[in-house]
């Protein structure tokens, strides 16, 4: 218990954390006593650390073939997930398998068998079902979001993966809404819950408003408000993914900078999505309920229903993205004159009057550079400070957030610099190698 307790204390200093938080306690108490675990906790809450230290301390680093398997109902929290495991600097390698990726280069990776394979249920049942991977030594399996993984349709997949999974005798499921019952294929009986969710209560630091649309058609009303709440991050719900790209094209026609993201586009274009808006290229982005839970992106100062979710728990999980631990922040619901307010939404909510005198935003003070370039080719961070700096003839204040790929980086650079820096290092080569460098669109 001490080494565990070193082990811990270790990894929350090289993640610059302070100390657990009551849930992540719970579920590393818990564990070691407990065979089934149901963890119910809000979107933002830390789940992800919670359910990864108990894994590490139960993997045991003589074993060669994978001992612990993670399903995520999303690409982007699978790959999140993946990136706080690596940060957490174990010694262990883990894999991140999921759809739109490669299968032969995971394959590849595969041959070294990790110690955690995080993934997504169809393209790890995938593996299962060609072998690309030896399942007798798994002995723990996360299911997490598991709500959200039911209702993305993955019910047969995460059967199927069970089901090849001869030796678990540790399980987790997470979810950040309470169900009647748990589906018999998790082999979850007899579990213990840890209920951290706050049914029923407004989120702190949350304040919720409505906005009345004098047209039946919204959009004029969304415009107004994006003007009136100036250049802060915002996230505009839609219900169905037709409706995310016509409003996100109606605001850049009217000279608003914003991006768009759904479940329906191409992973690298998801990526490119994300990257933008967490580097500040786009502070606005127009998306489905994908983007309610299980992404790496910032904390949110604002949330529109541009449409109104049928259910309550998706508009909890919308909230939920903003007023995170000690902030503050708001949402509003757009409403035209014929809609009726739903019953999940408080008939006292206060109507907020849009100001006449507004202004367009402010343009984002950065772009996203693409270097064709990544961890495969061993290009990192500071290879590209470097490049960007000799080359580039930039400062160390014109440069934001990197990302590095697998092949590719994105960075995060001062607008106003990116055409110069584009003609001085255009043909030039970074650590000897040719890239395709250009404005990320």
């Amino acid at each position: 218990m001490q080494i565990k307790s070193q082990i811990t204390d270790a990894i929350l200093n090289k993640l610059g954390i302070e100390a657990l938080n009551e849930m992540q306690t719970s579920v590393l108490n818990t564990f070691d006593k407990e065979d089934n675990m149901v963890v119910l906790s809000p979107t933002g809450s830390g789940k992800t650390l919670g359910f990864l230290l108990p894994i590490l301390h139960n993997l045991n680093k003589d074993i060669t073939a994978v001992q612990a398997i993670v399903l995520a109902p999303s690409r982007e929290l699978a790959l999140q997930i993946e990136s706080v495991f690596k940060s957490m600097g174990t010694g262990f390698k883990s894999n991140c398998l999921y759809g739109g990726h490669s299968f032969s280069i995971e394959r590849k990776s595969l041959v070294h068998p990790p110690a955690i394979i995080i993934g997504t249920p169809g393209r790890i049942a995938d593996h299962l079902d060609k072998e690309t991977f030896d399942a007798s030594e798994i002995t723990t399996i996360v299911l997490d979001e598991f709500d959200k993984a039911l209702e993305f349709g993955f019910h047969d997949d995460m059967k199927f993966i069970i089901e090849k999974l001869p030796a678990i005798n540790k399980r987790i499921l997470t979810s950040a809404t309470k169900t009647d019952e748990i589906p018999a294929f998790t082999g979850i009986v007899d579990s213990v819950e840890l209920n951290y969710l706050q049914q029923g209560k407004q989120i702190k630091g949350l304040s919720l408003k409505k906005v009345i649309s004098e047209e039946k058609d919204k959009l004029p009303a969304l415009f107004d408000l994006l003007c009136d709440l100036g250049n802060e991050s915002i996230l505009v719900f839609c219900n169905h993914r037709e409706a995310v790209e016509r409003v996100n094209e109606y605001l850049n026609k009217n000279g608003i900078t914003s991006t768009f993201f759904h479940g329906g586009m191409e992973q690298m274009d998801r990526e490119r999505t994300l990257t933008k808006f967490r580097n500040g290229s786009s502070k606005i982005l127009v998306t489905s309920d994908l983007a309610s839970r299980g992404l790496d992106i910032p904390e949110i100062k604002h949330i529109i229903h541009y449409h109104l979710p049928s259910k309550e728990d998706a508009f909890t999980h919308r909230n939920g993205r903003t007023a995170r631990m000690k902030a503050e922040g708001a949402a509003y619901i757009i409403l035209s004159k014929e809609e009726n307010q739903p019953d999940y939404v408080s008939q006292s909510i206060e109507t907020y009057y849009i100001p006449r005198d507004i202004s367009l935003p402010t343009k984002p003070e950065w772009a996203t550079l693409f270097i064709g370039k990544g961890k495969k080719d061993k290009i990192n961070k500071i290879d590209i400070v470097g490049f960007l700096s000799k080359i580039g003839e930039l400062e160390k204040g014109d440069i934001g957030l990197i990302e590095v790929k697998d092949f590719f980086a994105y960075v995060a650079i001062n607008e106003s610099k990116i055409n110069k820096l584009l003609k001085l290092v255009d043909g030039k080569k970074i650590k000897n190698k040719k890239a395709k460098i250009e404005i990320a669109r």
